[in-house]
């Protein structure tokens, strides 16, 4: 999975705290409230064949309707190759926006569209290209339980990348009022001309110290092509709700 897809999903707006979104890369379908603003400080990392690759950076979200909710995020990207220099610089910067137009209480599930737009970055570590993803998010709540997943796919054209499609699925459960537990899988095909599908199963958890301020953690295991893909994805982030 390369930077721009892992901060794609692992950066995505965490929602009501029934919901998950982040830590997972699959995200869920309900919008930051309304007048309400998320601030994450996040750090991503997939251990790649031949060293270490990620983000780190700032993701904010605001509830800009009922239904609503716009984000702009802005990574600085970094690889550490086996043997090699540490390097970093801007990464792909995104702008989208997700808006909820089906709802649980009337037809039974909740479903959001999320476009994403990410710009090209002007540093030698983040794609050299925009790209464009069209992903559809579902979800539930019953009680102590929320599943939420869906997919979609991607405009990703420059230099050796190609278009390519994720889908994901995700449950959580709220395992006492201020700790949430979750699971999911989660698949992207080839995004480069030479590259390979991914498969990720991963478990994430979020803490809330109270009402704005929160701590979220995920690690996923690679199940296809570790040679090429590396052995897994991790993300960690402070969240900021008010």
């Amino acid at each position: 999975m390369n930077r721009v897809t892992l901060l794609t999903l692992a950066a995505a707006a965490l929602a009501a705290p029934a919901y998950a979104g982040p830590p997972f890369l699959s995200d869920d379908p309900d919008p930051t409230p309304h007048g309400e603003y998320e601030i994450y400080l996040f750090a991503t990392a997939n251990t790649a064949s031949d060293g270490v690759e990620g983000d780190y950076g700032v993701d904010f979200n605001y509830g800009a309707g009922p239904d609503l909710q716009l984000t702009a995020a802005a990574p600085m990207s970094f690889a550490r190759p086996d043997g090699g220099d540490f390097e970093q610089g801007l990464g792909n910067i995104e702008l989208a926006a997700k808006y909820r137009f089906l709802h649980q209480e009337r037809f039974g599930w909740d479903v959001a569209v999320f476009p994403r737009v990410f710009l090209e970055s002007p540093s030698s570590q983040g794609e050299q290209h925009a790209s464009f993803l069209l992903p559809i998010w579902v979800g539930r709540e019953d009680g102590q339980w929320s599943t939420f997943g869906g997919g979609g796919c991607a405009i990703n054209r420059g230099g050796d990348s190609e278009d390519y499609c994720i889908a994901g699925w995700a449950v959580n459960r709220e395992m006492t009022a201020s700790f949430h537990l979750g699971g999911e899988v989660f698949h992207q095909t080839a995004d480069t001309k030479d590259g390979e599908a991914s498969t990720i199963v991963g478990l994430g958890a979020t803490y809330d110290f109270n009402e704005h301020l929160h701590l979220l953690g995920y690690a996923g295991a690679q199940l296809e092509r570790t040679d090429v893909n590396g052995r897994g994805a991790f993300y960690s982030s402070v969240l900021f709700t008010f």
